[in-house]
């Protein structure tokens, strides 16, 4: 404070005078202030029109693979040779490991003695046989010496019948010791080294192999959205867009997975412990980036719906029950709010189910002006792109 004369200045006094008269007074004289129109509230607004909308459902989902075989031995004995490189992909009948052999091949050895000595004596029964026919058509030998000739000869070719049998299996069991690839896909690391003991059928796997190229991705779906979707094609609100559905995945960290696959089908079952059906979509995955067990998010393309009313989500919010509204502008420029159902996001908008018309003007810009059963000025809303906004700033 300081003093002129006989008179004292306060220029906190003086600064608190002047905002007041520049309440009063109206600063700068604008006729449009916060968004107003002679007095009325602008609004942007969008007018809804029917339009072409995919349907998409978003699933939680785990990979698995294709197919999947644990390689176990079918004979007993000492594993002599591992023919694999650990984590290579293997194709089907490709050898994996060599038991010893030694037992099996004498087998074989054995087995192949028997056939000799069961066809010699198949040869043997086979001439007396016909030699005795002969002689009991000249009556030269009794009825049971033909009799007992040529059982001789049926039980002499069931016995080299039977070594035969014994062969088969022999050299069966010899081939088991080099065991193969039952299916192709990426082996394991091996479980068991050179020098173990291994049994026929034995509990514990000498490795695991997994096709994993395609593979499958499980996805959980509540039995009442199936049943919706179902209700939903069958009045013909939804169109479907072939015999397959496409799916694409997202991994946990955003980035999606650069190739789309089929869902090939559901269960035929509702689980009792979480009201879910399982549905199964095939990738391809030609460089191994799906692994079996990974978790990721899969977009399923459900069906077309031909005239949807889609809402942008900035026009929509919450009232005090968490319901979604929307403001509209009717004919008579009037507000009105409107209570709305809404079953999913496409893109930047909600799919609206009820609540609702086409034609509506529904308001996106603005909204902190706009008082239900009260008027506003509405202005058709038009999105600033970025080269808008800077075009804008350079003004």
């Amino acid at each position: 404070m300081r003093r002129l004369g006989r008179h004292v200045f306060d220029p906190i006094a003086l600064g608190g005078a002047a905002l007041l008269a520049c309440a009063l007074g109206g600063c700068g004289g604008g006729g449009q202030q916060g968004g107003q129109f002679g007095g009325t509230p602008e609004v942007g607004v969008v007018t809804i029109t029917p339009q072409r909308a995919v349907l998409t459902a978003d699933l939680p989902g785990r990979t698995a693979p294709f197919a999947v075989s644990d390689v176990r031995p079918q004979v007993t004995g000492i594993l002599k040779a591992r023919l694999f490189t650990e984590g290579s992909v293997v194709k089907a009948g490709q050898p994996l490991y060599q038991i010893d052999d030694t037992l099996y091949q004498a087998a074989v050895d054995s087995a192949e003695s028997q056939l000799a000595n069961a066809k010699a004596a198949l040869t043997t029964a086979r001439l007396k046989a016909e030699r005795y026919a002969q002689l009991r058509k000249d009556k030269m030998i009794s009825q049971q010496d033909n009799d007992d000739a040529q059982a001789a000869l049926e039980q002499a070719q069931a016995n080299v019948g039977h070594e035969q049998a014994q062969l088969r299996a022999a050299r069966i069991n010899l081939d088991y010791t080099r065991i193969t690839a039952p299916i192709t896909g990426k082996i394991s690391r091996s479980f068991l080294t050179q020098g173990a003991l291994v049994e026929a059928n034995q509990d514990k796997a000498l490795a695991t192999i997994q096709t994993l190229d395609p593979i499958y991705v499980d996805m959980n779906q509540s039995s009442s959205e199936l049943l919706a979707l179902r209700r939903a094609f069958e009045s013909g609100q939804l169109s479907s867009q072939g015999d397959t559905a496409t799916v694409t995945l997202a991994f946990d960290d955003g980035s999606r997975y650069p190739l789309d696959g089929e869902l090939k089908f559901h269960e035929v079952a509702v689980d009792a412990t979480t009201g879910s059906v399982t549905l199964r979509a095939q990738f391809p995955n030609p460089d191994g980036m799906l692994l079996p067990g990974m978790f990721v998010r899969a977009t399923i393309v459900e069906g077309i719906e031909p005239n949807a009313l889609l809402v942008p989500q900035r026009g929509v919010s919450r009232d005090d029950k968490g319901n979604p509204i929307a403001m509209i502008v009717d004919a008579d420029d009037t507000v009105r709010s409107r209570l709305l159902t809404v079953s999913q996001t496409i893109g930047a908008s909600w799919l609206v189910k009820s609540g609702i018309e086409p034609g509506d003007r529904v308001i996106v810009e603005g909204l902190q002006f706009a008082r239900p059963n009260e008027k506003a000025h509405p202005v058709a809303f038009v999105e600033q792109t970025h080269s808008t906004a800077a075009a804008s700033t350079a003004k």
